[in-house]
Order: structure tokens, then sequence, then C-alpha cells
């Protein structure tokens, strides 16, 4: 199925006649238990319109999909989340990235291409295997341990910052960081207030490690800024180059490993699936991200009146696209409130689609590959013994704590 997307008609600014379920998308109970309100999202119409938050939404992967790779209409330089940037001032110079079209975007997105590119997973794909199989034989010594701060916290942090060249110190501001940007991309609720608040430590860390003279030669982020000497960027879009990349290396990683040990824990067959064949630890992975949706969320903005699935918007509209939904649309996979780490998993849209698709999509599969394919190889089953605690954020799907005990091989 395509979703049918088409401009150039006389759209009615009212919403007389769209689909108005009663839904919260930001409140604690969503995030607590998103998938009976998802169901209601995709069942209510291709498109809806959320009363509280005065927004428009589509939660089926049709029409989430086709949204995502139209950015001339649903436009990203306003903002991926509520605020509008031509109504309201961003609260931290936007990502060249994320929050920005063509040609700017092109340009930019270049660059991050060439650095973070599969030649250089190559260059580095030994070097982060033989540290995942470091952890993961630390923590089978342990036996029993929290899976998201002993691990999906803290393998990614051992090899990432290294990458991008970051000193040691202060490395401890680089989740809190990305736990503000994607709460900021919600309403003006508690967890936005919050994060917000006690945001100026972590914005100050990042906005220093990412000058030039703090970043290692040789590094990811040395990298982004050598193209400032070929003029392929300026001098002050390098630093803000190399914002983009911490956001994108780690956010998505770690959620998605969390994602993928809690997604094997509950579902013991498909550990035992992937014991017998470790070369499906990618896709284990991938599956995780399709199935977890780490990243639940992202707002686009109408360029033009539009048409989409025979609801007309008009411009300047803020649409609400539901990855997670979308991940998990009947209409686009067989049972798909199944974890099957066999499943052609081509089309989900976890790691976004389109021009905007995450910057660090191939970290973050290189980082998922190399954990299960070590868990997978040592150790027998993973068993939750423990109350397992959600973080909640108004953009990311992630866990606070995963307590598990591992049986070795």
């Amino acid at each position: 199925m395509s979703a049918q997307i088409s401009s150039g008609i006389e759209a009615s600014k009212d919403t007389f006649g769209i689909p108005r379920p009663d839904v919260d998308p930001f409140a604690i109970e969503f995030f607590d238990d998103p998938y009976p309100a998802q169901e209601t999202l995709r069942e209510a119409g291709p498109v809806f319109f959320l009363e509280k938050w005065n927004v428009y939404g589509a939660a089926r992967h049709a029409e989430v999909h086709a949204i995502l790779n139209d950015p001339q209409t649903f436009c990203s330089s306003r903002g991926v989340g509520l605020s509008d940037f031509t109504k309201e001032k961003p609260w931290r110079p936007p990502s060249l990235i994320l929050e920005a079209d063509p040609p700017a975007h092109t340009r930019t997105r270049a660059v991050l291409s060439k650095v973070l590119s599969p030649a250089t997973m190559k260059q580095i794909r030994d070097g982060f295997t033989a540290a995942a199989e470091a952890k993961i034989d630390e923590l089978i010594e342990r036996k029993t341990f929290d899976a998201i701060a002993d691990l999906a916290e803290a393998y990614p942090l051992s090899v990432f910052p290294d990458a991008v060249g970051l000193r040691k110190e202060g490395r401890e501001h680089l989740l809190p960081y990305a736990g503000v940007v994607f709460n900021a991309f919600g309403p003006p609720n508690e967890l936005r207030q919050t994060a917000l608040e006690r945001s100026a430590p972590h914005q100050a860390y990042v906005a220093e490690q990412c000058q030039r003279p703090n970043l290692a030669a040789g590094g990811f982020g040395a990298c982004v800024h050598a193209f400032s000497d070929t003029g392929e960027i300026t001098n002050e879009e390098a630093p803000l180059l190399v914002r983009s990349l911490l956001s994108a290396g780690l956010d998505t990683t770690v959620n998605g490993i969390g994602a993928a040990i809690y997604c094997l824990a509950r579902f013991p067959e498909e550990f035992a699936r992937l014991r017998r064949d470790p070369s499906l630890a990618r896709n284990a992975f991938e599956e995780a991200v399709r199935f977890e949706s780490p990243v639940q969320t992202f707002f686009r903005t109408t360029t033009r009146e539009v048409e989409i699935s025979g609801y007309r918007v008009g411009e300047g509209e803020k649409v609400l696209m539901f990855l997670g939904a979308a991940n998990r649309d009947p209409r686009r996979w067989h049972r798909a409130d199944r974890y099957d780490i066999a499943r052609k998993t081509s089309g989900h849209v976890g790691f976004g689609s389109g021009i905007h698709m995450c910057a660090g999509q191939l970290v973050a599969r290189l980082e998922g590959e190399a954990v299960l394919a070590a868990l997978a190889r040592r150790i027998a089953g993973i068993e939750i013994n423990g109350p397992v605690k959600r973080r909640y954020n108004n953009t990311l799907r992630g866990l606070e704590s995963l307590p598990v005990t591992i049986n070795p091989v």
C-alpha cells in the first residue's frame, strides 16, 4: 500500500470530518503501554487530528513512510518537534542535519555521510567487536547485572566517544544531553521543562567538546572539522555537525541494544534461534529497532496545502508521525506484534526514512550486531530477575533498568 499525497489543491484550514481520537501521545500512561493507543490511532484513519496539541498525525506505515520521503512538502527546518521555528525561538541553535532542508541539508549531510561511511565502519569493526566480546566476558563473571547501565549504556560509551575523539573527562554528560534533545521535541510538559531546566551543564560540555582543539586527531570529530579546510563546510558549521554526530551515534544505539536484550529475554525461542545461527545478530538488532522503535515520533511541518490519503491539511500545520505505530502496522507487517529475528525488516522506519534517515545508523547497527553476536556465542540464556523500569522521554522509548541473570554456555 502507498499513501496518496497531493498538493496544489484548495485545502480547508479547518479539520471538519477528520478523525479526532482521544489520545495524548505525551502522557506517562501512553509511554507505559503505547500499543493499545497506537492501534486506536491506526484504526482512526490514515490521518487524524489531536486536539490536545493542535496537530495532525499519521500512524499507519504507508502515510508515515510517504511523509518521511516528501521533504519538499513536509519540511524539517521549522523543527522536528512541536515547536515551530518560524513562530518561536529554538532552545538551541538548530541541527544542521535533523532540522534542515535541502539544499543546505544536502551539503552538510554529505559531509557526515563521508565521516560515517561504510568504509569507516570496516576500519573500526574489529575494535568494536573485540570490545563487545570483552564486555560480555566481564558480565559473565558477574552473572547478574543491569542490562541497561552495565551493557546497553556501558558498551557504546566504551567505544563511541573514543571513536569521536572526545576527552575522557565529562563523558557522563553525553546521555543526559541526548535525553534533553529528544525531550525538547515534545510539548511544554513536565518532561520537557525539567530537562531544559537541568540542561545547562550538559549543553556547556557538548559545546566545548565539539570545538576542534578538544578533539583527538583521527577521530570522527576531527574528520568533520577537516572538511572546513576544504570549504565543504564552514568553521562555524563544523562544531554543530560534531554535535549532531554525538546525538546520532548514541541515543538510538543505547536504546536499540537495550530493546534487543529485552526482546531476547522475553522471547527465549528467538534467542535459541540466534544461538544456533549467530549470523542473525544484525537482523536480530534490526528487528528489535522495528519492534520496540527507540525513536517513537517525529514532527514535520507542511510547506503548502496538501491532501493526505483523502484528507486536506493546510500550509504551516504540524504533522506528528508515529514511527513506533507504523513499525507495528499489520497492514505492512505479518504478525506485527511478534519479535522475529528472521523477519525481512526492510522498510521499517525505526531509523527514519528518506534524506533524514538517522545519520548514525551504521554505527548503531555495527554496535548492535557486535553485542548480540557476542551474547549468542557466549550465553545460553537471559532471564529477567527483577522489576523492569522505563525511562520516560517525549520522543525516545527505552528502559531505565533491566535486571537480568545470564547463563554462560
